[in-house]
């Protein structure tokens, strides 16, 4: 991964899928604090030579973006067809996804907030895939660190966004006050759009609740980092159609 090492969490359900790429990245609480374009710039660094970063302007929603661009699309999810392109998400308590078709040699990234996930992010993401050419049944999916419902404690008021199914995602928490669970109802839009369960894996670590390996918006505020989660093909992949 270049001269500039990483402190990243990998799935093993990925790791033995030929030439791909992919980490949850790990706080390095021995590094000095950096800002998002230095992260980014480090980032970018250490993986040269399995392929160009591209990350977003994060905005909480559900739009799809297909790689390659330019800038910071205002997008919380892309797509890349080819190889080369690797796809990253930044979080601090949100939920970063990665998808993967092994065959066609496609990916997918989806950042999956609250609000996000109630307009449907990962299933977005997921049709995005199966548009352009990926079948459901083959896709693999990692769902990584993110505030766990041990510790996302919201509102009432939260309910409505995720409708009258969404209530199995919401459970009550030490202060009568709800605790929702985004792992599962991001799961739940992944199954829904035809990915198998048996082929959704976690990395399911609370970012809240380990201060030694995660930032977390919750706990350090706004002045907080953030983690980088990304996915794709080494160019020097083979395609296989």
């Amino acid at each position: 991964m270049g001269e500039v090492s990483l402190t990243v969490a990998t799935h093993p359900a990925l790791a033995k899928v030929h030439g791909l790429t992919h980490g949850f990245e790990r706080r390095r609480p021995e590094a000095r604090p950096e800002t998002r374009e230095e992260s980014r710039a480090r980032w970018r660094r250490a993986l040269e030579g399995q392929g160009i970063l591209l990350l977003l302007k994060q905005v909480h929603g559900a739009a799809v973006v297909e790689a390659p661009w330019d800038g910071t699309p205002e997008a919380d999810a892309a797509v890349a067809v080819k190889p080369g392109w690797l796809l990253g998400v930044e979080t601090a308590d949100c939920l970063p996804i990665l998808l993967v078709d092994p065959h066609r040699r496609r990916v997918a990234v989806a950042h999956a907030g609250w609000r996000g996930t109630a307009a449907g992010v990962a299933r977005r993401t997921v049709e995005a895939l199966v548009a352009r050419g990926s079948r459901p049944e083959g896709i693999i999916a990692a769902l990584g660190p993110g505030i766990g419902p041990c510790c996302y404690e919201v509102g009432d008021e939260m309910r409505p966004a995720f409708g009258p199914d969404g209530a199995d995602f919401f459970t009550p928490g030490r202060r009568r006050r709800p605790h929702l669970d985004l792992r599962a109802a991001n799961v739940r839009q992944i199954v829904g759009a035809g990915v198998a369960e048996l082929q959704i894996h976690h990395v399911d670590e609370c970012t809240l609740c380990h201060p030694e390996l995660y930032h977390s918006y919750r706990r350090d505020g706004r002045g907080g980092g953030r983690m980088i989660s990304f996915v794709g093909f080494a160019p020097t992949s083979l395609t296989r159609e």
